[in-house]
């Protein structure tokens, strides 16, 4: 039971900034791709506001990776 308990809570860690993730650049990608119709010279931006969120992500999975490592999966 709690090896099942810790792979879970090692599968939410990658799965719920994951999520959030998607939110993020769907929101940032559809602002992004009008402000670059109107201004070119914003793409640079839009391309590292489109990354940041990412990081969320490889947090995650540093914590997931943590996760198992401590409590052993």
């Amino acid at each position: 039971m709690e090896k099942a308990l810790v792979a879970l809570a090692a599968a939410l860690a990658i799965a719920i900034p994951a999520l959030a993730t998607g939110w993020a650049q769907s929101k940032i990608g559809s602002a992004g791709a009008g402000a670059v119709a109107e201004k070119p010279e914003l793409s640079g931006i839009v391309i590292i506001m489109m990354a940041i969120p990412e990081t969320m992500v490889i947090l995650g999975f540093v914590i997931a990776i943590i996760i198992l490592l401590v409590y052993g999966a």
